[in-house]
């Protein structure tokens, strides 16, 4: 076998776009070796109200519901923001064949939401330290923001703060 060949490939990747005067579209694309799907959500501003979906998941091995743009529909109507994803992964379900569904839907908002923080996020010092605590600082007034970016990550040096201080909340509860 030829050794510039892949044996897995991973790329995931999500955009938000301007599609009027008050919605925004976010799309979650998921390609790798066994997988390609993408999930996009408009959302009507300011209310945050997922106002439409669509999308495709073709998978060698999990198949998705019947009729997925039927299964994805049970979204429209929650609102971005606290609570959406425990309601999310009500409407859609948990099992095997829905996770990754439900998770690119979540990717989709968490879209909308740090597209939103944009212009909190050009507030940040220019200088290295001030800009560390300033971005060290937003996980911790944003729990939301934990593990979903790579700049987030759990034991990023941006996070062991916040690992840190939730570590000893749950150790003296």
């Amino acid at each position: 076998m030829p050794r510039n060949i892949p044996l897995f490939t991973f790329n995931r990747c999500t955009s938000v776009e301007v599609v009027g005067d008050n919605e925004l579209r976010s799309v979650c694309r998921l390609r790798d070796s066994v997988t390609d799907a993408e999930i996009a959500v408009n959302v009507r501003l300011p209310d945050l109200e997922i106002i439409g979906i669509s999308g495709y998941f073709h998978h060698d091995r999990l198949q998705p519901p019947a009729d997925l743009d039927a299964h994805l529909r049970r979204v429209v109507g929650v609102r971005v923001g606290s609570g959406m994803l425990k309601i999310i992964a009500g409407l859609l379900g948990e099992d095997e064949n829905c996770r990754q569904l439900v998770y690119m839907v979540e990717e989709c908002c968490h879209g909308v939401i740090l597209n939103l923080t944009r212009k909190v996020l050009l507030q940040a010092p220019d200088d290295e330290a001030g800009s560390f605590a300033f971005f060290s600082g937003l996980v911790k007034k944003s729990t939301r923001l934990y593990d979903r970016c790579a700049a987030y990550a759990a034991g990023s040096p941006l996070v062991r703060e916040f690992e840190a201080e939730k570590q000893e909340r749950e150790s003296s509860s």
